[in-house]
């Protein structure tokens, strides 16, 4: 069942077009992650959804009615701030319950219902308290629980948890997991943080520049990424990307490579000339190395020791270098010679415009006649 619908939505500001023609669709009880750099729109289109700011084209539908014109109180919401938004001088009961005395809750359901929320949220024993006595965790998770107590059919989050350090961002980020599978609610978050995105969401959608730039599951984005920009963007460290050029187009690309030289790789390019610029994309797993003979291979120009792996640095001539995630045991060290490994099965292959081009799973078997399949595993580059 569609919860909420967004149908070629439009916001300007000033002159300048902050989202366009965003469209998605919403199921009910799903968790969906809005991500995407700073200034792409995202912190604009949740506001679009809570009704804080106008629409200027298109339709936002919630189970199935028009709601652009309602106020936010009306369309069934709850939005949790970045900045917590609690009144300081106010309990923690009384924040809780601030947006049911509005709405002129009786007062019997509206102490069931905050002390319901507390509950769940593991507040019941602060409710007494003040904001200015309460942990950053505590005080979100009371932000959270303003907005749950009116229980509103979608919750909105807006960047939660930016406030957080990082070990209290893992422990809310966590709790947020756990109080939507308690709740079964439908809940739209919003997030720089793609560690938040990808361990959160049922849904990613990628924002740039106001436009979509990919929906689908975690998994589906980072292993089937449709753009350059959602290769690079979801990722740590991001994906290598080196470039290439189109020798001869097909179902099968025979694409020259620094690392193959020329050769056949399983993607369609039929839509493209020969001498077309491409990027080949590899993430820092799917590179191995060994060492390299003599003067062979390239340079490994510094290693990043994180406890149970290593991120070791390749100088390759482009302008960033190439990253390889390796075990501790591997002991490579700057100024060391390796030869590169690229996992084939895990090649992506972009365009001059940054679209992913499909792969073709069995385009290697019809290879046309006198070219020759070379082996997966690079030779030096």
């Amino acid at each position: 069942m569609i919860k909420l619908k967004l149908d070629n939505v439009n916001k300007q500001l000033g002159g300048a077009r902050i989202l366009r023609d965003v469209s998605l669709e919403i199921a009910a009880g799903e968790f969906v992650v809005f991500v995407g750099p700073s200034g792409c729109g995202k912190s604009t289109l949740l506001r679009l959804i809570a009704g804080l700011d106008s629409i200027c084209g298109g339709d936002l539908l919630i189970d199935g009615r028009r709601v652009n014109d309602l106020e936010p109180r009306e369309r069934g919401v709850g939005m949790v701030f970045q900045s917590y938004a609690l009144y300081p001088h106010m309990s923690v009961y009384d924040n809780i319950s601030f947006g049911l005395k509005l709405a002129k809750t009786e007062k019997s359901s509206l102490r069931e219902r905050v002390l319901k929320t507390a509950q769940i949220l593991q507040l019941d024993k602060l409710l007494q308290r003040k904001p200015k006595e309460l942990s950053g965790g505590q005080r979100q998770r009371v932000a959270m629980g303003r907005a749950m107590a009116r229980e509103p059919d979608i919750l909105l989050f807006d960047e939660p948890l930016s406030n957080l350090d990082a070990s209290l961002r893992v422990q809310m980020r966590n709790e947020i997991a756990r109080l939507h599978a308690r709740l079964g609610s439908t809940m739209i978050y919003v997030t720089h943080d793609q560690v938040e995105a990808m361990t959160l969401a049922d849904k990613i959608v990628v924002l740039n520049g106001g436009r979509v730039e990919q929906v689908g599951s975690p998994r589906e984005l980072y292993e089937r990424p449709a753009s350059r920009f959602v290769a690079g963007f979801l990722g740590s460290p991001r994906m290598n990307f080196l470039p290439a050029r189109l020798q001869a187009p097909g179902e099968t690309s025979l694409v020259d490579t620094l690392v193959w030289g020329i050769t056949p790789l399983p993607f369609d390019s039929s839509n493209l000339a020969a001498g077309t610029q491409l990027s080949l994309g590899i993430r820092p797993e799917h590179v191995s190395l060994k060492a390299a003979e003599g003067t062979a291979g390239v340079v490994v120009t510094g290693v990043e020791y994180l406890g149970s792996e290593t991120y070791v640095h390749l100088e390759t001539g482009q302008e960033e270098p190439l990253i390889c995630r390796c075990e501790v045991s591997a002991g490579w060290q700057a100024g060391d010679r390796v030869e590169l490994q690229l996992d084939i099965d895990n090649l992506h292959l972009f365009d001059a415009d940054g679209t992913a081009l499909k792969r073709h799973p069995h385009a290697i078997e019809t290879l046309p006649d006198g070219v020759p399949l070379r082996s997966a595993r690079a030779s030096a580059l």
